[in-house]
């Protein structure tokens, strides 16, 4: 227990708190009184609600055992319950942050799916991390991630702004039709091939050349496929399988 009650990880987590009230607020801001695009705020959260972390991470380094993980990650999902309906409508600063990432269209389902694609993926993460942990090659769970958070984290606003060859999505529990664009969903496959060519050392020369063959285009179609505003999940289970095969196997 001691080593849960770390200080550095009390100060990581304090901090994450804190930027996620700054940045989700400012966004509901510009929202609210700029009139932009939740499209373009809920992406910005996306990006630096992501990478803000890996700072933290280096700054208040922390061992990284998999009780405080598995805390974060009960954390992560807990805190939606601030965002409830009851809650937001009573304290006017969380709903400025709600509205930085409450999309239109996806109402009234937004905390739904947002709530379920996080718990899915750290269901899809923490016992990929141990398998991978298993075989000494945890350092690669990081590819799929980072396709994911840079990849789908650019498929919506540049869908939006050049998409022309427009598709259509469905959703869970309901329905309504979403538009996807390939435009957008090319950003899945070009931030994969550049995170498996960031990561060309840790692979052999036919493990390399499979991986880049393989997995951007995996998940660029995982991405496509997959349910609206619910790719987190799918694309991290595609790509983690693909990359333990490849792996083990190859």
């Amino acid at each position: 227990m001691e080593k849960i009650i770390d200080l550095n990880y009390l100060l990581n987590q304090s901090s994450n708190i804190l930027f996620l009230i700054l940045i989700q607020f400012t966004n509901g801001l510009l929202v609210i009184y700029k009139n932009v695009k939740v499209n373009y705020t809920r992406k910005i959260n996306h990006f630096l609600l992501f990478f803000i972390p890996i700072y933290l991470n280096r700054g208040y380094a922390h061992e990284q055992e998999f009780a405080l993980y598995t805390l974060g990650a009960v954390l992560a999902v807990g805190k939606f319950v601030f965002y409830t309906k009851p809650i937001r409508e009573r304290v006017s600063f969380i709903n400025t942050m709600f509205r930085s990432f409450d999309r239109p269209e996806d109402r009234p389902r937004t905390l739904l799916w947002i709530v379920t694609q996080t718990a899915a993926g750290y269901l899809v993460l923490i016992p990929a991390g141990l398998i991978f942990a298993h075989y000494d090659i945890l350092h690669l769970i990081a590819i799929p991630i980072l396709i994911y958070a840079i990849g789908d984290g650019l498929a919506e606003p540049v869908g939006i702004r050049f998409g022309k060859h427009k598709y259509n999505a469905y959703a869970l529990f309901t329905t309504k039709k979403y538009i996807r664009t390939l435009e957008g969903s090319a950003m899945v496959f070009v931030t994969g091939l550049a995170v498996i060519a960031a990561y060309y050392n840790h692979f052999t020369s036919t493990q390399f050349i499979v991986a880049l063959a393989v997995i951007p285009v995996l998940l660029t179609l995982v991405e496509a496929f997959s349910p609206h505003t619910w790719d987190a999940p799918t694309m991290f289970f595609a790509g983690c399988l693909s990359l333990f095969g490849i792996m083990i196997f190859i």
